[in-house]
């Protein structure tokens, strides 16, 4: 298992603003959204292979119960998390944070 996971600010951001979104709607459900996030990431963690590659090294996760992925990146002891998207935007957005343009 992995133990160390390193967010980007970009990733940070992503979170953040989508807590405040959802709990915005309905207090709670960020909370909701965030437990959701988690979760996503121990599965990651406990099994990084298991994801598919989205591009070059860098994997996705969906995430149960709300629409969004995870784009992370394992290296050694840790896990990176690069972007938290949600999946109506662009894609080009996780494909340039990636690098990938």
């Amino acid at each position: 298992m992995i133990e160390r996971v390193i967010y980007t600010p970009e990733a940070d951001d992503d979170i953040g603003e989508s807590y405040d979104w959802y709990e915005s709607r309905e207090p709670g459900l960020g909370e909701d959204f965030l437990r959701c996030v988690e979760a996503c990431v121990l599965g990651i963690q406990r099994h990084p292979e298991l994801y598919p590659v989205a591009v070059d090294e860098f994997r996705r996760a969906l995430i149960r119960r709300f629409p969004f992925e995870i784009f992370y990146e394992v290296a050694g002891d840790h896990l990176t998390v690069y972007s938290v998207f949600h999946c109506s935007k662009d894609p080009q957005k996780w494909r340039k944070r990636l690098g990938h343009e």
